[in-house]
């Protein structure tokens, strides 16, 4: 289930588990979020051509409605090699020119955006949909145990491209670890 924790002056302001008022919250500062359905027969084994067929008309649209020319599935364990080059790289406070859309099949992961002088932390899990809009300041983490499955969706062929913010503001907050720790 979704956590959602607004930080203002590194001062924690308001926490919620409710999904109405995480979508809510979020959608005021242009963040779309909600939680898809996922079908018994998936889950983090669940192949890659699985569960495309599974979300084949939420993929479609999405891909429609954002100009998207491609999506993939990555599936991140903590036996990857190369996840600690992988984690430094979503780490510091960045940006992209176009929206970054996740959905969430399996595991968890951290989004804090940076927004109206306020952080915005969200534990997206399974199921949660997440699009952060283009030029939006943001990091991600994934945690010392590191483990999820998600749709990634792509403006561009190159997939992922960062626009570092050069700000260490990534470094004053909870990472996942610590966001879990004091849930």
């Amino acid at each position: 289930m979704a956590t959602l924790k607004i930080y203002k002056d590194q001062k924690l302001t308001k926490q919620s588990k409710d999904q109405s008022l995480i979508q809510s919250l979020l959608k005021e500062i242009n963040i779309h979020f909600e939680n898809w359905e996922i079908s018994e027969n998936l889950d983090k084994d669940s192949s890659t051509d699985e569960i495309a067929s599974n979300f084949k008309d939420k993929i479609e649209k999405v891909l429609k409605e954002n100009n998207f020319s491609s999506f993939d599935i990555v599936n991140i364990k903590p036996e990857l090699e190369g996840l600690d080059e992988l984690k430094k790289k979503f780490i510091p406070e960045h940006t992209h020119d176009d929206n970054e859309v996740r959905f969430f099949i399996d595991g968890e992961g951290l989004f804090c955006i940076n927004q109206d002088e306020a952080i915005y932390q969200l534990l997206c899990t399974k199921g949660d949909y997440i699009s952060v809009p283009a030029h939006t300041k943001h990091w991600f983490d994934m945690g010392s145990k590191a483990s999820f499955k998600c749709i990634r969706f792509f403006e561009n062929k190159e997939g992922w491209i960062a626009k570092y913010t050069d700000s260490k503001i990534s470094q004053q907050y909870p990472l996942l670890d610590e966001f879990q720790n004091n849930n």
